[in-house]
């Protein structure tokens, strides 16, 4: 018998971790979690470990180590580590097949670089990595022959569809939006909207952050950088289109003019499960996608109601250490809107005038990405 696939889940308590522990569940033959990681959330990764005996637990937040070390104190054969350098280090046991990076933020950035350099198969769920750092991450991908499969519905769709089509050219790639909460209200209305309204996401079910970067398209914007560098496409080349069923999760034009898309329910566990076992295709337990339930629709997103969509355009074209600018000053403002200290439309003109003030750098390296996100949360925070 073939020995399972050791996975390390980095974010396991966020909504990506517990799809992800959900897939393990239905295969448990295959797999076998080797690492569970969290933030915060130190009680349910406890129970998390309890429930999947990995050989290592880590609490990125070091205040909480002695709390999730009493609650494991009766699993002795789980280690129980604290802080990012924790993170970074146990991605690279020697064990590990590959690892889920589904932190949220700029934190997934190093613990992704180690998990390449120790050359282990990158299922990528953190698209901050390839916004911040796309360049570098590709370098080091190619060097340490450490593949990288998206986890992201769109980038998973776009995978999926050019499975089998080798060197055959591409014309462009349509990346699908749901367009967010408020696809059909007013400008004037955005003025008005709250966290509530914003957090109410008419078909995905994720974490608050990101659904933040939903409802503002922010996260559209991300993944056209993201799309950019995972299939080497320039952003000129890369079309959103607004979709509000989000059944077509995304599609690839060729140079012949054909179009081949994926299409399912909205389901994470799908793209996060075809990231583990890719070339093959396992059983699924789930809802089934009916083609007679809506019709489906496609719309041009509205470029000027959703600034932060057009931001991420300027920041790719800008390049450079750009879009590093732009996720720091995002990172901030969609906490601060969280927490009822900025509003909706204030966020994308903090974003904007933090791209200005910040310091420009055409050719960054690692140090450069991790001076200029320290810069521009700063910025950004001064506006608040």
């Amino acid at each position: 018998m073939n020995r399972r696939q050791q996975i390390a889940i980095l974010g396991s308590t966020g909504s990506i971790g517990r799809q992800a522990i959900d897939v393990v569940r239905q295969h448990a033959d295959r797999f076998e979690v080797y690492c569970l990681t969290a933030n915060n959330q130190v009680e349910l990764l406890a129970e998390q470990a309890r429930e999947m005996q990995p050989a290592a637990v880590v609490i990125a937040n070091e205040e909480k180590y002695e709390t999730l070390k009493q609650l494991l104190a009766d699993q002795p054969l789980i280690k129980v580590y604290a802080g990012s350098r924790a993170i970074c280090d146990v991605v690279q046991a020697e064990p590990i097949d590959m690892v889920l990076t589904a932190m949220v933020g700029f934190a997934g950035l190093a613990p992704t670089i180690e998990a390449i350099k120790a050359g282990k198969k990158i299922c990528l769920a953190n698209k901050e990595t390839l916004v911040v750092a796309g360049q570098l991450i590709n370098e080091l991908s190619v060097q340490h022959r450490a593949p990288i499969i998206p986890v992201d519905s769109e980038h998973s769709a776009i995978f999926q569809s050019l499975v089998g089509e080798g060197d055959n050219p591409v014309e462009k790639l349509l990346l699908t939006a749901s367009g967010g909460p408020f696809r059909n209200i007013s400008h004037e209305q955005l003025q008005q909207v709250t966290c509530a309204d914003a957090l109410r996401h008419p078909t995905w079910q994720m974490g608050a952050k990101i659904t933040i970067d939903s409802a503002t398209m922010m996260n559209k914007g991300f993944e056209v950088i993201e799309a950019k560098w995972l299939f080497g496409i320039p952003a000129d080349r890369i079309q959103v289109l607004i979709h509000p069923q989000s059944v077509v999760h995304s599609a690839v034009q060729f140079a012949d003019g054909a179009v081949k898309a994926q299409l399912g329910v909205p389901d994470m566990r799908l793209p996060i499960q075809y990231a583990f076992t890719f070339p093959d295709r396992l059983h699924l337990q789930g809802e089934r996608l009916d083609f007679f339930a809506r019709p489906l629709e496609f719309f041009e997103p509205d470029m000027e109601k959703f600034r932060c969509l057009a931001l991420a355009f300027e920041a790719i074209d800008k390049g450079g250490n750009m879009p590093c600018i732009l996720n720091a000053a995002n990172e901030v403002v969609n906490e601060a809107f969280r927490h009822d200290r900025c509003r909706f439309m204030q966020m994308a003109d903090i974003i904007e005038r933090t791209m200005q003030r910040a310091t420009f750098c055409a050719r960054p390296d690692y140090d450069t990405y991790i001076a200029t996100d320290a810069e521009a949360r700063r910025v950004a925070a001064e506006m608040l």
